[in-house]
């Protein structure tokens, strides 16, 4: 292992920003992993795979430990389920696209999400009605505390709406080093529910789509709302879609009738953070090198050298604006690392 000093991070997070870490280091081993966490030398560190999921600040004293641990192993199998352990450092939209080559069923809805595999777990990463956790059997994980490497349950795991274990009680105790899934091999379910997924199956004149299918339809979608942050800086959908009381979707629904939104339980609604940001008129608005994407309104972007500082404040901005228009409280779904 190589520490490097006064590290730039630009080419290890998806908004392209260019903060300096002050230590930086890759593992590629379960034992590299280790052996890093129980160095006393740095006393503060920081985990990172694909840095899709994070908004960076200009100076960050701590040491980066890129985890990119590769592979993926079959365990086992039947007529009707795979089981297959994915390593942490496993590129997300990669690995879809592998289990569709073998026919595995159940990712294709989450097709060119943005990230790796081991920090999948941690947001309960979710599009187009289906959910990690709806594949999730179990995952490995380091805890810092002692070095141990330990697994970790569905139950353990407490998923919950972009939210688990991971982001509460169990915050920076544990490095996921794999996760592993149970995918169908027969009878497939087919979720095209999704209003977006229903029409460009439409468009495509497809009737019983296939898991392929999905996952075109989904990338399609994806390729039209959402810039490649190889070309445009940005960490994907910024903010949550916030779920409201029944008390509050029914002042907000009748003030609103046009809105979309989406029943969770009898008592809690899904209103798309998207429709509350575009109606404030933020959707294409540029604030110097930071702005909102013009395509999806959910997705601040970095046109060019804006700072981490810059994409928060308008972050702040796009927050405050919302609560004052609708009573709402939106709040990101990215981490900020400072």
């Amino acid at each position: 292992m190589i520490i490097y000093d006064h590290f730039s991070l630009k080419n290890y997070n998806t908004f392209g920003i260019d903060a300096t870490a002050r230590h930086f280091v890759e593992v590629t081993t379960i034992e590299e992993l280790q052996d890093i966490l129980n160095n006393k030398e740095y006393p503060r560190k920081i985990l990172i795979g694909g840095g899709s999921n994070m908004l960076l600040t200009d100076y960050i004293d701590a040491l980066f430990i890129h985890v990119n641990l590769k592979g993926k192993q079959l365990l086992s199998e039947d007529n009707d389920t795979a089981i297959v352990k994915v390593m942490a450092g496993e590129n997300w939209h990669d690995m879809v696209m592998w289990t569709l080559e073998n026919d595995f069923g159940g990712l294709e809805n989450m097709s060119l999400i943005p990230g790796n595999t081991g920090t999948a777990p941690i947001q309960n990463i979710g599009a187009y009605g289906v959910e990690l956790k709806d594949c999730f059997v179990s995952c490995e994980a380091v805890r810092i505390e002692d070095q141990q490497l330990v697994t970790l349950s569905k139950e353990e795991c407490k998923f919950g709406y972009r939210d688990s274990y991971f982001k509460n009680e169990g915050k920076d105790k544990y490095v996921i080093t794999s996760v592993t899934f149970s995918f169908t091999k027969n009878n497939h379910k087919i979720n095209s529910g999704y209003g977006a997924i229903e029409n460009q199956l439409e468009k495509e004149n497809i009737l019983n789509p296939t898991i392929k299918d999905i996952s075109n339809a989904v990338i399609a979608i994806r390729q039209s709302k959402l810039p490649d942050p190889k070309e445009l800086g940005n960490s994907g959908s910024f903010f949550k879609n916030p779920i409201v009381n029944k008390e509050i979707f029914k002042e907000f629904n009748l003030k609103y009738p046009e809105a979309p939104f989406y029943k969770v339980s009898d008592e809690l609604y899904k209103i798309p953070a998207g429709w509350l940001i575009e109606q404030c008129g933020f959707k294409g608005k540029r604030f110097g090198d930071a702005g909102v994407h013009t395509n999806q309104a959910l997705v601040l972007v970095n046109y060019d050298n804006a700072t981490g500082k810059d994409i928060l404040d308008l972050a702040a901005k796009i927050i405050a604006e919302v609560k004052s228009k609708f009573n709402i409280e939106i709040s990101p779904e990215v981490n900020l690392i400072k």
